[in-house]
């Protein structure tokens, strides 16, 4: 039987523990909203606050495992995250030492990975789909208008790619 191949989504011969910038997107399996209801039309603040994105149980689970990658992982800090009904954005940031020299690092497949285990084992069930998106950060421009695409992605929420309306919640 031929399987269909996976495409490949990382850039070839790319080190990910190079330290820098990455964004990356986790979206939950079947694209099911688990993690958090957005109020549709709520004003923006940021962070988002409370009123804007209310996590569900799961979504709980999910802002404690971001929370731990830089418990588990000294050298990765999270600059920003949002944790959207059926997706998760971060922006994790791979460290150097104080005099700039490189840490041995984690790949960023392993520090995604473990994030989705321990969320997962908590949730007790799997909550992911496969793999994940991710985007090298290649200058301070290129940060910026990330940090601002996750600051607004709830506001944007009916326009998100992944948006599922209300009939799919669950």
């Amino acid at each position: 039987m031929n399987l269909p191949k996976r495409k490949q989504i990382r850039l070839p011969a790319y080190d990910y523990s190079t330290p820098g910038a990455y964004f990356v997107t986790v979206c939950t399996a079947d694209r099911r909203c688990i993690l958090s209801t957005i109020s549709v039309g709520a004003a923006i603040s940021r962070p988002p606050t409370d009123e804007l994105v209310q996590l569900t149980t799961y979504g709980k689970i999910v802002e404690l495992a971001i929370s731990n990658i830089p418990e588990c992982y000294p050298q990765i800090s999270v600059d920003n995250y949002v944790i959207m009904p059926n997706h998760v954005h971060l922006l994790l940031q791979i460290n150097t030492d104080e005099s700039g020299r490189l840490i041995a690092a984690p790949t960023l497949s392993t520090v995604i990975g473990q994030m989705k285990r321990w969320a997962s084992k908590r949730a007790g069930e799997g909550l992911w789909q496969k793999s994940f998106h991710e985007h090298v950060i290649r200058n301070d421009e290129d940060y910026s208008a990330i940090w601002e695409y996750i600051d607004t992605n709830p506001v944007k929420w009916t326009l998100d790619r992944y948006f599922v309306d209300a009939e799919r919640i669950g």
